[in-house]
């Protein structure tokens, strides 16, 4: 709708009061599939600043409240905005997601689909440095095995940080089966390196 190139000409105040008002945090979920569509013709696309307010609208809390699987819609429409608003995206759901130690494990495989299925290459290491920002967790692991499942090739001070990271972290993951899995998948992939 010709409407929404209002979402382009809003202070970021005046966006969230816009989102607010229209509730858009609450909104059906067949409904933030099709508000994304329209999200991707916008022409002049959105500024970084209002591309991360909606995407803190219109998923953070519905991520951060999952108890169960996201539902197809809910998948549809976090495809749909990261293939054009990937690194805002990141910035606000992937890292508030990995920063909150007390949520499930619904939160974690989302973020491994977005990584696996949605992410932009340099998005997809982004995450990885987020990850690695934090201290390493058994929550964590799985997502680093989704970057390394998507991602060839690693700059070589990322492939650094994590191979140090992973190895500071060793005496606490002894008996951890995902984090031998990690590390065999770091030997293998990028063996000469380290």
């Amino acid at each position: 709708p010709p409407e929404l190139c209002i979402l382009n000409n809003c202070s970021p105040s005046q966006l969230e009061g816009l989102c607010s008002f229209l509730q858009l945090s609450v909104c059906s979920e067949p409904f933030l599939v099709r508000f994304c569509g329209w999200l991707l013709a916008l022409t002049p696309g959105l500024s970084y600043t209002s591309a991360a307010i909606l995407a803190e609208q219109l998923f953070l809390r519905r991520v951060l409240s999952l108890t169960q699987p996201p539902s197809r819609h809910l998948m549809a429409a976090l495809a749909s905005f990261c293939s054009k608003y990937s690194q805002p995206l990141c910035r606000v759901l992937v890292a508030a997601v990995l920063q909150e130690p007390g949520k499930g494990a619904e939160q974690t495989k989302l973020v491994c689909e977005l990584v696996e299925e949605c992410l932009e290459p340099h998005c997809v290491q982004l995450v990885l440095s987020q990850v690695l920002e934090m201290p390493l967790s058994e929550k964590l692991l799985p997502v680093v095995q989704a970057v390394l499942g998507r991602q060839a090739a690693l700059p070589p001070e990322l492939l650094d940080l994590l191979v140090l990271t992973l190895c500071r972290h060793a005496p606490a993951f002894a008996a951890s089966l995902d984090y031998a899995k990690l590390v065999t998948a770091v030997l293998t992939l990028y063996q000469s390196q380290v």
